[in-house]
């Protein structure tokens, strides 16, 4: 299974503002500390502020934090919200590919089964998991922070 960039960034956008929860950080830090695109971060701090994950301040002293307590934001329903298509092959779409096998297919179960399963894990972990050293990712963070913009602006 391969979560998509859009997940991927999704998830350390929460971890970077769980880190750092005295302050409002703003997308220009995050994309920086991480060195990823500034524009695609704006597309996903502005979903994870429509999903109810974070909420947006804005104006001079603006930044974002979280909505709701680390411990009330599990990864499976972040994903779940995040990614577009859990679909592993073409016949899990409701309409599904034209395959041969199809009527005795035992795949299809067992892929359904192995998502279920990925699913079932990431239900089992909370925002506050992932940030449980705070200390040791914050300075991490903090050190990876650059000055200058990332390219693909």
């Amino acid at each position: 299974m391969r979560l998509t960039v859009y997940t991927d960034f999704s998830l350390r956008a929460l971890m970077y503002i769980a880190v750092n929860p005295d302050r409002l950080p703003t997308i220009a830090e995050i994309a920086d500390s991480y060195r990823i695109s500034k524009n695609h971060l704006m597309k996903v701090v502005y979903e994870l502020g429509r999903a109810g994950y974070i909420e947006t301040l804005r104006g001079r002293n603006g930044g974002l934090r979280l909505a709701r307590r680390p411990e009330e934001i599990g990864l499976g329903d972040v994903v779940r919200t995040t990614e577009p298509d859990m679909a592993l092959v073409p016949c899990f779409e409701p309409v599904g590919a034209a395959c041969a096998l199809l009527p005795a297919c035992k795949l299809k179960a067992a892929l359904h089964e192995a998502s279920a399963a990925f699913l079932e894990v990431l239900d089992g972990y909370t925002l506050a998991d992932l940030v449980s050293n705070r200390d040791q990712l914050s300075t991490l963070l903090a050190r990876s922070a650059r000055p200058e913009a990332v390219a693909s602006d």
